[in-house]
């Protein structure tokens, strides 16, 4: 099938230098036997998808079913140059406790001007999601749609991030201060959580929030 692991390996070879499965588990930083675990169950986790699409510049909907062009450039004439498509994935980001919808498939694509998000970074690492919880009102409200650059993991005090904190995936202003990592809301009803020791193990910075996009109800 076009979205089992053969074929997304072979689409994945024919785009980059990696050529062997070895290679594939060094550019994951993930362990040899979750390679082997994934072709044994013939599928491929969504967040391999996001991060070998954001660092390589693949249309991440090529990458995982075969589907369009292998780079979003690739996908049309003169008008469409000046568009770019930013993916929209069915994670939501929590902007509260804490949200465990963190599965990072494709459900969608939103156009944009390509010189307004080239002014930005480089498409290829953004992509958009849609936040839950009050915890950042009044900046981010819930349901508004977040376009977040995956390149930009190094924090700058007092940024807004995306957050990924073992099984949760969070939106909060972000301070790293000696061993010790600080994710603040904007809503003082919030308390700053305070990450350090063992606990930043399971943290991961997906990605500083460039726009936010608002839907009046």
């Amino acid at each position: 099938m076009s979205n089992g692991f053969e074929s997304f390996f072979s689409r994945l070879c024919s785009e980059t230098e990696i050529k062997n499965q070895s290679q594939l588990a060094r550019e994951l930083d993930v362990g040899r036997a979750a390679v082997s675990l994934a072709k044994r169950k013939d599928s491929v986790p969504a967040r391999w998808i996001l991060d070998l699409s954001a660092k390589y510049g693949l249309n991440p909907l090529w990458l995982e079913q075969g589907k369009g062009f292998p780079r979003p450039e690739g996908s049309g004439g003169d008008e469409d140059d000046a568009y770019q498509e930013v993916p929209k994935v069915r994670a939501r980001l929590c902007a509260g406790g804490g949200s465990f919808e963190t599965e990072g498939l494709v459900e969608g694509y939103y156009s944009f001007r390509a010189d307004w998000l080239n002014m930005r970074g480089n498409p290829a690492n953004m992509v958009l999601m849609e936040v839950i919880g009050n915890s950042m009102e009044p900046e981010i409200k819930e349901g508004d749609m977040v376009l977040i650059d995956q390149s930009r993991s190094d924090v700058l005090s007092g940024g807004i991030y995306a957050v990924g904190v073992e099984d949760t995936v969070m939106v909060k202003r972000v301070e790293r201060l000696p061993g010790t990592l600080v994710l603040r809301s904007d809503n003082i009803d919030y308390s700053p959580i305070h990450l350090s020791g063992d606990e930043l193990n399971n943290v991961r910075v997906i990605g500083k929030i460039l726009w936010a996009s608002r839907e009046y109800r």
